[in-house]
């Protein structure tokens, strides 16, 4: 810029001096002036306008070669930028790949140490089930409240317990305990436990049943939480029910039926005999030996005792009895003997 300032002046004098030359040419020409030397005028414009133009031209040059390695490290900058770049976003990628396929493993590992522990405690389960007589079934239906099928067709009576019949007779708040009973086991797996008896005597298996398997059977919670026949006094949809000698678990049944009746659940509604028969009844149980008063139980020793007749009438056997009454009668009926109560559940000679 310094150059072009300085220089720039000079040339222009020389393009004055130029056009002055030519003017003073023509003049001679036209005889109008005595100056002969007006040649030199044009040759001094001419070699200032050259020199005007080397000055421009060189400069221009210079900066052309001065640019041309600025441009080719601009280039560079960018070429090696984009290299970082592209080198960057590898990295980014590889390292993408290698903790997705970290997760990938930790959660191959999670899921075979998840499967272990599951075959562990199944393992576990199984011989705990094994140590307390504990036999897996699945439930093919429900009969009623107290009364189910496996899926392989044996029929099972629950010990312990008697629900309101719903399917031969009907009582009241059977259709709900049968429901429950429906909701809770039906097409489930379960564990049946034997108390003492393995049939009655319709042939049907005397089970407790359990929902899971617990660590200890004689821990009340564990069967509070875990034992069907429990979870049905709790609940009110049965009364206890208990014949000798299976017995195991009479005491917490009978515990369970009075938290049920004090707090007016299921079939307690309908007041304190509850719907059916059973071992807090206020009249003298012949299986159980309950006090009508107080409803404690002391369980007799025998199974096949018999009492006199309850009342006025009496049958030789079931198939007289049936002549006057096709469906039985229960144990508060003037005809009921407990000799005709062969499977002991407070109804004599009811149709099987």
């Amino acid at each position: 810029m310094l150059v072009m300032g300085i220089v720039a002046p000079i040339s222009f004098i020389g393009l004055v001096i130029f056009i002055i030359g030519l003017f003073l040419n023509r003049q001679y020409r036209k005889r109008n002036s005595r100056f002969a030397k007006s040649g030199w005028f044009i040759a001094v414009g001419i070699i200032s306008s050259f020199v005007l133009a080397m000055v421009f031209s060189a400069p221009s040059d210079e900066k052309k070669d001065a640019d041309q390695p600025k441009a080719a490290s601009v280039n560079k900058e960018k070429k090696a930028e984009a290299a970082i770049k592209a080198n960057e976003k590898a990295v980014a990628e590889e390292k993408a790949k290698a903790e997705e396929k970290r997760l990938a493993e930790e959660k191959a590992k999670a899921e075979k140490e998840e499967l272990e522990k599951q075959e562990a405690a199944k393992l576990t389960q199984e011989e705990l089930a094994k140590s307390m007589g504990l036999e897996p079934i699945t439930v093919g239906r429900v009969v009623d409240g107290d009364t189910l099928v496996t899926s392989d067709g044996r029929k099972i009576r629950l010990v312990g317990v008697n629900t309101p019949e719903s399917t031969t007779r009907h009582e009241e708040y059977g259709k709900e305990a049968s429901n429950y009973t429906t909701s809770k086991l039906n097409g489930k797996q379960v564990w049946i436990q034997k108390d003492v008896s393995e049939t009655d005597r319709y042939s049907r298996l005397l089970r407790i049943v359990w929902l899971s398997v617990p660590e200890n059977d004689m821990d009340e919670n564990e069967i509070r939480s875990k034992m069907f026949n429990a979870d049905l006094v709790l609940n009110g949809y049965a009364e206890p029910s208990t014949y000798p000698p299976d017995v195991k678990y009479s005491e917490f049944f009978v515990k369970f039926a009075r938290e049920a009746r004090a707090a007016n659940k299921g079939l307690w509604t309908f007041g304190d005999q509850g719907t059916t028969m059973g071992d807090l009844d206020s009249t003298q149980n012949n299986h159980t030996g309950t006090s009508s008063s107080t409803g404690e139980t002391s369980v007799s020793s025998t199974s096949g005792s018999e009492s006199s007749n309850t009342g006025n009438e009496s049958f030789k056997n079931c198939t007289e009895m049936r002549k006057v009454y096709p469906n039985g009668v229960p144990s508060t009926h003037p005809a009921y003997e407990s000799r005709h109560d062969r499977d002991k559940d407070n109804w004599a000679c009811e149709q099987s």
